[in-house]
C-alpha cells in the first residue's frame, strides 16, 4: 500500500514568526547581567539557530565573551520567560495555515521538523491552537540528529507515518535545505524567514514570498516531479 504524501515545515520563520517573544527573552536573560537590551535586527538571523546562539550573539554585541557555562546558567531562565509569554506576538505567516489544512483534506500527513526543542515547538503550537493540523512534531532534541543532518527529516517522516520517497519540505534556512536535498526531497523555501544569507543561495527546487502563492495542486506538481 503506497503511503500518504507527506509535508514537512519547519517551525520558525517558515510556519510561524516567532522573533520577536524570542528577542524579549533574550532581553530578558540580559537583564539578568545587568547589560541592555537588543533588537528584533540584531537577532533576527540568528532566530532559526536557538537560543543559546541568540545569547550568545547579544553578550557579543555588549563587548562580552560568555562561556558555555554560563550561557547553561541562562538558558533555563529563557526557557521559562518564553514559555510563560506564549503564544505572545508568535502568528503564523499568512496563508500557511489555510495551505495545511487543505493539505490535510486532501489526504496529505502534515508535519512539523524543527531545530527548536521539542517541549517549546510543542507550547507554541498548543498555544496558538494549531497542533491539531500537525500529525508529528520533531524537535532538535527528537533524536540525536537535527538539520542538517537528513536523518532529521526522514525520521519525522516515518515516525509520522509517511515514506521520505513521497515527502516535500517546507524551511527558510540553509539547514532546512541542505537537510532535504541530502534527502533527495523536494524544498519549497520562503524568502521571509531568518535566514542571513537568500535562500536562492541553497539553491532550492522552489522560493516563493507567501504562502498565498501556493496551493496544493502546485505542492503535488513538486511531489510529482521529483
Amino acid at each position: 500500500m503506497t503511503a500518504p504524501a507527506t509535508a514537512v515545515f519547519d517551525l520558525d520563520g517558515t510556519l510561524i514568526d516567532t522573533a520577536p517573544d524570542l528577542v524579549d527573552a533574550v532581553n530578558v536573560v540580559l537583564t539578568v547581567d545587568g547589560l541592555g537590551t537588543v533588537n528584533r535586527a540584531d537577532l533576527n538571523h540568528l532566530v532559526g539557530q536557538g537560543g543559546r546562539a541568540m545569547i550568545r550573539a547579544a553578550y557579543e554585541k555588549f563587548g562580552q565573551t560568555i562561556e558555555e557555562d554560563q550561557i547553561d546558567r541562562l538558558i533555563p531562565v529563557f526557557i521559562d520567560t518564553y514559555r510563560q509569554s506564549m503564544p505572545g506576538q508568535s502568528k503564523a505567516y499568512d496563508g500557511v495555515l489555510e495551505l495545511v489544512e487543505s493539505l490535510n483534506e486532501q489526504g496529505w500527513i502534515c508535519t512539523v521538523c524543527t531545530n527548536k526543542i521539542k517541549l517549546l515547538a510543542d507550547d507554541l503550537l498548543q498555544k496558538l491552537r494549531i497542533d491539531h493540523l500537525f500529525a508529528y512534531v520533531a524537535g532538535g532534541d527528537s533524536y540525536t540528529f537535527k538539520k542538517p543532518d537528513p536523518r532529521h527529516i526522514e525520521q519525522t517522516i516515518r515516525d509520522a507515518g509517511g515514506d521520505p520517497a513521497r515527502a516535500i519540505m517546507f524551511g527558510d534556512s540553509k539547514n532546512d535545505i541542505l537537510a532535504a536535498k541530502a534527502a533527495s526531497i523536494p524544498v519549497i523555501a520562503v524568502d521571509f524567514g531568518y535566514t542571513p544569507e537568500h535562500v536562492r543561495v541553497f539553491e532550492p527546487d522552489t522560493i516563493i514570498s507567501s504562502f498565498t502563492q501556493i496551493g496544493t495542486a502546485d505542492v503535488a506538481a513538486h511531489l510529482d516531479q521529483a
